[in-house]
């Protein structure tokens, strides 16, 4: 079921909101949540012997991209990658006293900065590590990014030799305008190069990123993009929103404001890029994710197994995601939990012997009652108050009077149907996903929407 463009109903419905990669979200993590309470829990988890997944943040890259709002450090210097390594031994090795080792990891994720940043020993090296500390299933999704313009020699040789089978990378934008504005100048003829490698390397799923609202960009030079990219046949592609937040991340202040598109050309190429997509064969997955039909990611939504983490769409549901490097954040059952954002912090925690937690957050039942029902929503457009009343012992309807009350509105609009025993979004409110999820967020109702970014 295809999702449907409305005009109207996005304009009605778009205000600031959560994406939902975690309930409650991150906003709501706090510092009275420490390392104690992740020593607890991770010995709790053990309990339950959730499979793992395991997510390693290398914040290293070589040029600054002018767009970008992640944790990163700029340099030219490859040494500086060598320290890092050696904290992040010390952070599994202090894990391991914690979590039972014997649990398989089911995904294991390398995120960034720029993982290629490492050298090809020391993408050996810390896999090599990985594997002393941690057992990989055979069939794990072993995955990681990459900046394809800063491959070295045998790079991707030795990623697939030592166990990766999935890539994701950047392409944001193909016009050399855009890409000069935003400093980040990546010519088509490299990627058919590197997706090409990457193929005959028999990698087993391929992500393509790509951004719309960056400076100079106009709907014909992005159909010309996204036309481009369905050449490249990747597996999956995100089409993210640009969020131009100076006053947060300085170096977009390299931007200049008065090259954005404005709001109707960003609503025209969000329409174009859906129905290109859709034309092209991808299904929609939810928000800006698009997926080949036969993709694990497709095929969890069809079968209603999809989730979210804080790695945005996932077939693992039901894992306990362990977050390693500095500002890297795990998800257990009942609690998150963030490592210390800069190196200087990490580095000192770890050096005082501890693990270098500095917020997180403890879920109430509630909050997974209310997690569970919003994530079946996100992910698979779809909520059965059967299952959920059969997991937590409730009476749906009951529980959630006011909920399907609110819903109502949304159901006369089009955006879902409410079935005798089950939420169903229809095809209008696919792309309105986050503001019906919002219906059930109770830190919404409490504290307000301001501060996110808009659900459109």
């Amino acid at each position: 079921m295809k999702a449907i463009f409305d005009e109207n109903l996005i304009k009605k419905y778009d205000r600031p909101g959560p994406r939902y990669t975690s309930y409650p979200p991150a906003t709501e993590f706090h510092e009275g949540v420490g390392e104690e309470d992740y020593k607890r829990k991770l010995l709790e988890s053990n309990i339950q012997r959730r499979p793992l997944s395991l997510y390693f943040h290398i914040p290293f890259c070589e040029s600054a991209c002018w767009f970008c709002g992640c944790n990163v450090i700029i340099s030219h210097r490859k040494d500086v990658s060598g320290r890092y390594l050696d904290y992040l031994y010390r952070e599994m090795e202090e894990l391991s006293k914690y979590i039972d080792i014997s649990r398989p990891v089911v995904q294991l994720h390398w995120g960034g900065g720029t993982p290629n940043f490492l050298s090809n020993e020391e993408i050996r090296e810390l896999f090599g590590k990985i594997r002393e500390y941690f057992r990989l299933s055979e069939d794990a999704e072993i995955s990681l990014e990459i900046d394809p313009r800063y491959l070295s020699g045998g790079q991707l040789e030795v990623i697939r030799e030592v166990g990766f089978n999935r890539i994701s990378m950047g392409l944001q934008d193909l016009d050399e305008e855009v890409q000069r504005a935003i400093n980040r100048v990546q010519p088509y003829d490299l990627m058919q190069r590197v997706m090409k490698d990457l193929r005959s390397l028999g990698f087993k799923s391929i992500n393509i990123d790509l951004i719309y609202g960056l400076p100079h960009q106009t709907p014909g030079k992005f159909r010309k993009t996204i036309e481009q990219t369905i050449e490249l046949q990747p597996d999956r592609v995100a089409v993210f929103n640009f969020a131009y937040v100076p006053w947060l991340k300085p170096l977009q202040r390299k931007i200049d404001p008065s090259t954005l598109p404005p709001p109707e050309d960003k609503l025209t190429i969000l329409r174009m890029t859906i129905d290109l997509f859709q034309k092209a064969g991808y299904v929609f997955i939810g928000m800006d994710h698009f997926a080949k039909p036969e993709d694990e990611l497709a095929v969890a939504q069809e079968e209603g197994t999809l989730w979210r983490n804080f790695q945005g769409y996932t077939t693992k549901k039901g894992v306990d995601l362990i977050g390693i490097g500095a500002t890297s954040i795990g998800m257990l059952y009942d609690a998150y939990f963030q490592n210390y954002k800069t190196i200087r912090d990490y580095y000192m925690a770890i050096d005082g012997g501890k693990l270098p937690t500095m917020r997180g957050y403890l879920l109430s039942r509630e909050d997974i009652i209310r997690r569970e029902v919003i994530m079946e929503l996100m992910c698979n457009f779809f909520c059965s108050f059967e299952r959920i009343e059969k997991v937590f012992d409730i009476d749906f309807k009951e529980h959630f009077s006011s909920e399907l009350e609110e819903l109502e509105d949304m159901e006369r609009d089009g955006l879902l149907k409410l079935e005798e025993g089950a939420i169903r979004v229809l095809p209008e409110g696919k792309l309105l996903i986050r503001n019906i999820a919002m219906v059930f967020d109770q830190y919404i109702k409490s504290k307000g929407e301001r501060r996110f970014s808009r659900t459109i």
